[in-house]
């Protein structure tokens, strides 16, 4: 007798200890695993910060590693071991997207625009080498030195081997070189095989390796000519001359411009200000469309967020009824959309609308253009991102439904209540209440839903007189073709778009929080 009530004393003394040490336990993993990723972080990131000779950044990760490792190994400062995470995570995946985005709006980074002055300079000079009349040829070979790409020139009067790097031209004793002329061996360096080469022509073209004559430059992958460049920047003058012009710099457009107002291809990042914000209202060809697609946007938005809302919810209720059966096999067949991959029943639906040979024609036996014409596309649009997005509104009405108790409706029916009133001023308030904040996020969603439309209809229909703006373009389908369509990659004017709409979208979701602050008041 006594045994047992000691063993019952034992296991109530060591019963609060169970949680201790499930905790110390879950402390002890997040411990370890957040100074395992700093270290490998550190290991990984210092040998190129190294070659670099990016001290700052050198420093500064350090510094940071040096931190998390004195909080972590400390028993003080619980709280801030927890918070740390989250706030590095918000701040890497949320804080700095938005600032890049915003500072980016500000300026003409683009094609042409991604570098600074002086690689806009080298970049036109090397663009510009051509091969002079009898200059050396040289046999190439290409290689790394560690992870910089280099070239190995063999002479052919003299097959001696040369080491070619963007700092000059050095000999290189010890090379291998075949009866083809290519190198095959050399110390310290590997030597690219043909398929791996090719996959580096972009970086191999833009190599350039200079010498007292002028620069060598790859002719293909087996052969480099030494040239000169057409095209050489003055400092004195701020200006490139050749080819009988001369080309200033222009600080305000990051361009050099001729007399004529020309401009070389190839420019420099500057600041812009207001620039790329003034041409979405002021450019006729981009504001003239943008309010017609502001306003399908808003419908699509809408449309789709409300219509999906009231599927999901209607058959929610259905299943919520106590007399209803087989809600286990109802309730999966209902999710088989949301758990298909969205990108490929978006290609699906888009066949289904095909004019010719789509099933929706085949079956109604009509002959009717669905994404021909606008008013068929977008209703075709929408029905689509309703059958995709009625699944996920049916599980949190779901969730939300079994929140709420029955006393309330059946309080409401003994009252008098019919089901439709009881479910108007009793179920829906009070769904309301939970789920308005998942509505207004899949409004922000869904207004910047740019695979449903990419994938079904491209934008489209175009008519002939504004082939760059479709009946179905939403603002972010609309912005992609501007900014990288034919004309290149305009990041900087895209930036400004996407600051235009995450303004709406904020707008939107500010006064909807708002009033949902204010429903929470009235059912609370």
């Amino acid at each position: 007798m006594s045994s047992s009530v000691d063993e019952r004393e034992a296991a109530r003394v060591s019963a609060p200890e169970r949680p201790r040490r499930e905790i110390t336990t879950a402390f002890l993993v997040t411990r370890i695993a957040v100074l395992a990723v700093a270290a490998a972080i550190l290991v990984y990131a210092v040998p190129p910060l190294i070659a670099a000779e990016s001290w700052v950044s050198l420093g500064l990760l350090c510094a940071a590693t040096a931190g998390i490792a004195s909080l972590y190994l400390t028993r003080r400062f619980i709280p801030a071991k927890y918070l740390i995470p989250g706030t590095v995570f918000l701040v890497a995946f949320q804080v700095f997207p938005v600032v890049y985005t915003v500072t980016t709006a500000f300026t003409n980074f683009g094609d042409g625009h991604r570098g600074d002055k002086a690689a806009a300079i080298t970049a036109i000079e090397t663009g510009s080498v051509r091969q002079a009349p009898g200059s050396p040829e040289y046999g190439l070979t290409v290689a790394l030195r560690g992870e910089e790409l280099v070239f190995l020139l063999v002479d052919p009067s003299t097959k001696q081997v040369s080491l070619g790097t963007p700092k000059g031209l050095t000999p290189l004793p010890g090379a291998e070189v075949g009866v083809t002329g290519k190198v095959l061996s050399a110390p310290g360096l590997t030597v690219l095989k043909a398929p791996e080469a090719a996959a580096r022509a972009q970086q191999i073209s833009a190599l350039a390796v200079p010498t007292a004559g002028g620069v060598i430059k790859a002719n293909g992958l087996s052969r480099a000519v030494e040239g000169r460049a057409a095209l050489v920047y003055d400092a004195a003058c701020d200006c490139v001359r050749g080819n009988g012009d001369t080309w200033t710099a222009d600080e305000d457009q990051g361009y050099f411009v001729n007399a004529k107002g020309e401009h070389l291809a190839q420019g420099w990042q500057v600041g812009v200000g207001f620039d790329n914000f003034a041409r979405v209202l002021t450019d006729p060809t981009i504001s003239g469309y943008f309010v017609g697609v502001l306003g399908w946007n808003v419908v699509f938005a809408l449309g789709s967020v409300l219509g999906t809302f009231a599927l999901g919810m209607s058959v929610a209720l259905a299943l919520h009824h106590p007399r209803m059966r087989g809600t286990r096999v109802y309730r999966i067949v209902l999710i088989l959309p949301y758990a298909m991959p969205s990108f490929a029943m978006l290609l699906v639906w888009r066949d289904l609308f095909n004019r010719d040979f789509g099933l929706i024609n085949q079956l109604l036996g009509a002959n009717v253009d669905w994404l021909g014409e606008p008013m068929t596309a977008r209703f075709g649009v929408i029905l689509v991102n309703l059958w995709l997005g009625f699944p996920y509104m049916f599980l949190v009405t779901t969730g939300a439904l079994q929140a709420i108790p029955r006393e309330l409706t059946e309080a409401a029916s003994i009252d008098g209540a019919t089901p439709w009133k009881a479910f108007r001023r009793v179920t829906l308030p009070l769904l309301l209440v939970a789920l308005t904040p998942l509505l207004i996020s899949s409004f922000a969603y869904n207004f910047n839903n740019f695979n449903a439309i990419a994938l079904t209809t491209e934008g489209g229909p175009f008519p002939a007189e504004s082939p760059q703006v479709g009946g179905t373009d939403l603002l972010i389908t609309y912005t992609f073709r501007l900014a990288f369509g034919a004309g290149g990659a305009q990041f900087g004017f895209a930036a400004a778009i996407s600051v235009f709409i995450f303004t709406i979208v904020a707008v939107v979701s500010a006064v909807a929080f708002r009033r949902t602050r204010k429903q929470e008041e009235v059912y609370a």
